[in-house]
């Protein structure tokens, strides 16, 4: 009887000390020639193991609560060690009372270049920059983190983000453009200082409202939560005559953009839809296609 009492705790041991990640990894090398292509196969694992076997916080989860995301690293050019390609960061998080998973991030960069020699193993010191692979799929791990605790909670991802910016400060003494301050441009640095600004805090907020206030809340009276969905997305315009062109909305629209198209596509009516649509076309107009779908 003991024996069969200990073995279900061991179970139950295992159900809560899963990891935070549900990380899918992707290396395309199709774009590159060469004879070893075993040494793509290996990063792969490498970095889905990093990252889903790592432990990114001190909270306690359950296998079912692991964040669902996907890594997707395009190599275009490689010389012996080194490697010139880009990546992409994709998240999701379920919403309340549904079966739908709403993207939280979907971020392209295109600006990532590394040294790695096959099982070379990826360990991560937050006291210093290794390698501009390890710092990356930190940076961006934490990314997701953070953005995905600030919609549940508002500034719930302030650790992580936090984590994010140390992994910039560490990196910027490699020299490499992508961890630099440069004006303009949507780098990580810009991404982790728009991210944690005081002075764009409303951002975080617009993220919190529209996920809690808003789609978690769709189940119930999906009136009221349509326009707090709405609300959010038209605040957004107070932000954009302060900071027009910055990075963190093409960060909102290139996850949100479908999305938001498909909300409206039916569905109860909401008072304020035409602000909606010149607020959208004003401060996303790469999307000005998908916003005349709106009706």
């Amino acid at each position: 009887m003991r024996s069969i009492l200990l073995f279900f705790i061991f179970l139950s041991t295992i159900t809560i000390s899963s990891q935070e990640l549900n990380c899918q990894v992707t290396v395309n090398f199709d774009q590159v020639s060469g004879s070893n292509r075993q040494v793509f196969k290996t990063l792969e694992t490498s970095i889905t193991e990093f990252v889903n076997q790592k432990k990114w916080t001190d909270k306690t989860v359950k296998s079912q609560e692991r964040i669902n995301c996907a890594i997707n690293i395009i190599i275009t050019k490689r010389d012996n060690n080194t490697f010139e390609g880009s990546i992409q960061i994709q998240s999701t998080r379920p919403v309340f009372g549904t079966s739908y998973e709403t993207p939280i991030l979907n971020i392209r960069d295109n600006d990532f270049n590394f040294k790695y020699n096959e099982f070379d193993q990826l360990i991560y010191n937050p006291t210093r920059f290794d390698s501009n692979l390890i710092s990356t799929i930190v940076f961006y791990t934490y990314i997701i983190l953070g953005v995905d605790a600030d919609s549940f909670a508002l500034k719930g991802g302030e650790t992580y983000l936090k984590e994010a910016e140390n992994v910039t400060l560490q990196a910027q003494q490699s020299g490499l453009a992508a961890w630099s301050n440069q004006v303009g441009v949507q780098n990580r640095f810009q991404i982790i200082d728009n991210l944690l600004s005081p002075g764009l805090s409303q951002f975080r907020s617009v993220i919190y409202n529209y996920h809690r206030l808003g789609l978690d809340e769709l189940s119930g009276d999906a009136k009221i939560a349509k326009q707090n969905l709405e609300n959010a997305i038209i605040s957004l315009d107070r932000l954009y005559n302060k900071v027009i062109g910055n990075p963190l909305f093409r960060l909102f629209f290139d996850a949100k953009a479908d999305e938001i198209v498909n909300l409206y596509s039916d569905g109860p009516n909401t008072r304020s839809k035409q602000r909606l649509i010149a607020v959208l076309q004003k401060i996303s107009p790469n999307n000005s296609s998908k916003w005349r779908k709106i009706n």
